[in-house]
């Protein structure tokens, strides 16, 4: 269903679009008895998932919830996260998705922003304070809690209320907090009519192209279309047979997509984990038996790790799905050693829904691609200088058309105009396509380091650093350089148990990569930042060089003003 022919808008035409919470519909009509949801040993069926979210959405109208308005789903993976989401869309309102783990003055932002007025959050210290906290300074008005045990098995929400009572938080009396319970006391949501090429469904924050804060708006047809791409992608998948492995955050737009609502088309159990603990999810593999697990490089890194050190059977697994990062050619082929299974490589961004492009089933994988555009959706290479459109084998920006391109960005219209070229949306990465019509992605725009007037791509550099035997992952950034402007530095984590030293990289790295590549340091860490969704992450280590540099320049003025002064 890849390298189509026809036009644009023929192809386009032939995608099915619709509101979100029509995916659930559907799959409670087909597939009611089916398991929709495990979470730690617990299950929902269909039936049950479907009746929940009908009361939690008449909830919500009590509330005087009406279509446009936001709410805040500031969740970790939980049965809540799909019961409020799904809610949300049948009553017409924007989902705006909110990391847990963020600090205030990052959910104030949010708040603010999209003026959501209503979040929803669960009992946890770590995040029920800081909202609360922010009534009065945001709009918020009204935070529905969840209790984190109550979806838990008897005994281990018991052993959690007994043993880890710090970590839960009690939901203050007043008028501004409101119990999950209370939410669901009614149900018959009333029908509210919706455009899904209109009404927005999800404001999904991303920094951009630019790096400042700001909201894709995303429509029902926007991600409803990128679900029905996907399927068309991946037609070996069986409708009411596949168990999807859910341990990427539902907040994050690829498991939003990818993990719940593309499981919710397939009618699929959804085994939901909490958080990313590698021992854990290999006793849930084993446990649960997932067939289908997206994910992004690191966590297959990490799984392939732990594997090879203490052999456990993953091979339930049938499909996986990598996006997020560029996807390092070695740890493919771990993986797919170990699971016995493909590893697809998709790319895209937040602003796309997020796929745009992705291996195909059905044909040879050719090293390095991300694979070929999705159906009705085209990928343009334009020039960096002038925006014209290049060749084949050229490099330049990546720009996209298609039907689950945003609708632009929430209250920032000078911004939606700039993010676009021709009506094709730039991506901010910079990739080329080959003869054939496959796309390979070289490196974003923003990382790509100018050392004495050229062009380095850490991700070539990366790529050959994971060539070597001991290292687990790497990371290359630009640090100032006197004599280059900027040059590459490193830095790695090895795998455990293993040896090497900066020399080694190094002498390894003679055989891949030219003298205006080569790093000019190497620094081994035992563990390198990571984000929500485990990418690795390269702004704390751009932060960490600038405050060195900072320090040393500040040093250096010291010891000048300081110096006795010479005849």
């Amino acid at each position: 269903m890849l390298g189509h022919t026809g036009t644009a808008a023929e192809l386009r035409d032939q995608i099915p679009v619709g509101r979100l919470d029509g995916l659930l519909d559907d799959a409670s009509a087909r597939f009611g008895d089916h398991h929709a949801i495990s979470f730690l040993g617990r299950t929902w069926t269909y039936r049950t998932l479907d009746a929940l979210v009908d009361r939690a959405a008449r909830g919500f109208q009590d509330l005087g919830v009406k279509r446009g308005d936001r709410i805040g789903l500031c969740l970790p993976n939980t049965p809540y996260s799909v019961i409020i989401y799904y809610a949300a869309m049948k009553v017409g309102a924007i989902v705006v998705n909110m990391n847990p783990l963020y600090v205030a003055r990052e959910l104030e932002f949010m708040l603010n922003d999209s003026g959501a007025r209503l979040v929803v959050t669960v009992d946890l210290s770590l995040t029920l304070p800081k909202l609360t906290g922010l009534i009065g300074k945001t709009p918020l008005e009204t935070i529905i809690v969840c209790p984190m045990t109550k979806v838990m098995p008897f005994t281990t929400g018991l052993l959690m209320r007994l043993f880890r009572r710090k970590t839960l938080a009690k939901m203050p009396l007043d008028g501004h907090h409101m119990s999950y319970r209370q939410l669901l006391a009614r149900g018959g949501a009333v029908p509210v009519p919706i455009d899904p090429h209109r009404d927005i469904a999800v404001l999904q924050y991303t920094g951009g192209t630019t790096g400042t804060p700001k909201a894709a708006m995303l429509s029902h047809a926007n991600l409803t279309a990128n679900v029905s791409q996907i399927v068309m992608c991946f037609p070996v998948l069986k409708s009411g047979s596949e168990r999807v492995l859910g341990i990427l955050p539902l907040f994050h737009v690829f498991a939003m997509t990818a993990v719940m609502n593309l499981g919710i088309r397939l009618g699929a159990t959804l085994i939901l984990v909490p958080r990313f603990d590698v021992d854990q999810l290999i006793k849930t593999i084993g446990a649960e038996k997932p067939t289908l697990f997206p994910g992004v490089p690191t966590l297959y890194s990490a799984l392939s790790a732990a594997v090879t050190k203490h052999p456990r059977d993953i091979t339930s697994i049938t499909h996986c799905i990598s996006g997020g990062a560029p996807l390092p050619l070695e740890v493919k082929r771990r993986f797919e050693a170990l699971a016995k299974c493909r590893l697809f490589e998709g790319y895209g961004l937040t602003e796309a829904s997020p796929v745009v492009t992705v291996t195909p089933v059905d044909d040879h994988i050719r090293p390095g691609s991300i694979g070929l555009n999705l159906f009705g959706t085209e990928v343009e290479i334009r020039s960096l200088e002038d925006g014209r459109l290049l060749a084949a084998g050229e490099r330049g920006e990546i720009c996209v058309r298609g039907p689950q391109i945003m609708c632009g960005y929430w209250q920032q219209a000078e911004e939606t105009e700039r993010t676009y070229i021709d009506g094709a949306l730039k991506t901010g990465d910079i990739g080329y396509r080959d003869a054939d019509g496959w796309y390979y992605l070289v490196d974003r725009i923003k990382d790509v380091i100018i050392s004495s007037g050229f062009n380095v791509y850490p991700r070539v550099i990366e790529e050959a650093l994971y060539q070597h035997p001991a290292v687990g992952d790497a990371v290359v950034i630009g640090v100032p350089d006197d004599y280059r402007g900027q040059a590459p530095k490193a830095f790695v984590e090895l795998k455990p148990g293993m040896v090497a030293t900066s020399d080694d990289l190094r002498n390894h790295l003679n055989e891949y990569v030219s003298r205006i590549e080569m790093p000019r340091d190497i620094e081994i860490r035992k563990g390198l930042p990571r984000t929500m969704i485990g990418k690795l992450s390269k702004k704390e280590l751009i932060a960490e060089e600038r405050m060195k540099l900072a320090v040393f320049e500040a040093d250096d003025t010291a010891g000048m003003s300081e110096a006795p002064a010479t005849a």
